[in-house]
């Protein structure tokens, strides 16, 4: 089975501010995990370690049963393209290019890709994947924010990855629209996907597997009741 694992991670900044203080917590295969906090209580700098974007002062980052909080550059690189998958807040989608074409940038860098035709056909079934089939050839600009963010996550599978990372994604959308991102999210969980998202939104409750609150840099496990 495939796992992300944080085990005893603890992050300091400057000497003195303890943004993560010894937080465990791990993600299976097939799991949609929410970790929930005030800002500032250090769940975005969980998601950025999980995610290879920052180091951790002490602890381990453990993917798939390796160590890879110690790599150097060029190997996290390479984790990361392979494993993870990002989606933002900010959609981070490049207006000059089509909806097609925002998907098909992660795979450049992928030598699993042997033409660009190979590319576009990925996209394409991407696309379809999350609903946008009637919108391939628009622009960001031409899309609302709920079709921008499925766009994202669209794209954080271009590679296939075995987890999905995700920082408040429905922070800039209006209530339907965080609801079907959450279901676009809970749907790649179902088709085997672990699913790691970071948000204040009470809603993502009704669709994560397991709760975590974060509070000054602690992480405990909240009883879902659901």
């Amino acid at each position: 089975m495939n796992t992300l694992q944080l085990k005893n991670v603890t992050k300091i900044y400057n000497n003195s501010v303890n943004a993560l203080n010894n937080v465990s917590v791990t993600v299976n295969q097939g799991e949609f995990i929410a970790v929930m906090g005030q800002s500032g209580s250090g769940k975005s700098t969980l998601l950025q370690i999980a995610g290879l974007l920052d180091v951790c002062t002490s602890g381990e980052v453990i993917i798939n049963g390796e160590d890879v909080s110690r790599f150097d550059k060029n190997k996290l690189a390479d984790v990361r393209m392979k494993s993870l998958g990002f989606v933002f807040q900010a959609f981070h989608l490049n207006s000059h290019l089509k909806l097609y074409e925002n998907i098909m940038v992660p795979m450049l860098i992928n030598d699993k890709f042997k033409s660009k035709s190979e590319m576009q056909d990925r996209a394409t079934e991407l696309i379809e994947t999350v609903g946008l089939t009637h919108r391939k050839d628009h622009y960001p600009s031409e899309l609302s924010g709920g079709e921008q963010q499925r766009v994202a996550i669209a794209r954080a599978m271009a590679n296939d990855p075995d987890f999905i990372l995700a920082d408040e994604p429905t922070g800039n959308l209006d209530s339907k629209n965080e609801l079907m991102i959450f279901e676009e999210l809970k749907n790649l969980s179902r088709s085997g996907k672990g699913v790691l998202v970071v948000s204040h939104n009470d809603a993502v409750i009704d669709f994560a597997d397991k709760i975590y609150i974060m509070k000054d840099g602690v992480l405990e496990e909240k009883q879902n009741e659901n």
